[in-house]
């Protein structure tokens, strides 16, 4: 059984820092690609960065580029979302989950190709 834990959402102000942690059990963690994707009030989930089993190729949307980084810690089954320069429309719950397809190389940042997901966790910035 895959299970994903997301944590170190917290309230920050603008231009802060926050890095997110998601820890996997239940899977051959280094095979499958990583992605965090964020859903704000009354808006749909949308990507926000992606990662290959080997952690390499990372990819991410335009909105977070130059200011998030994606990466992972095999050893520990963990991916991290540093997320710098904060905004406050970065407000949001966050989500990592897991690609339906082991191997897939780059990773998609589309969430359909994702199976497994975790709880969220909150991520508010203030202006």
């Amino acid at each position: 059984q895959v299970q994903l834990a997301e944590s170190g959402g917290t309230l920050v102000q603008a231009g802060g820092s926050l890095r997110l942690s998601c820890v996997a059990s239940g899977l051959t963690f280094s095979f499958y690609s990583l992605g965090w994707f964020r859903q704000a009030p009354g808006k749909e989930r949308e990507f926000v960065a992606a990662i290959s089993g080997g952690g390499t190729m990372p990819i991410y949307a335009d909105s977070v580029k130059g200011r998030f980084t994606i990466s992972r810690d095999n050893a520990k089954n963990t991916v991290y979302l540093q997320m710098n320069s904060l905004k406050p429309e970065d407000t949001a719950v966050y989500y990592c989950a897991v690609d339906r397809l082991s191997l897939r190389k780059p990773p998609t940042p589309n969430s359909e190709g994702y199976r497994y997901w975790g709880q969220g966790t909150q991520v508010t910035v203030s202006s």
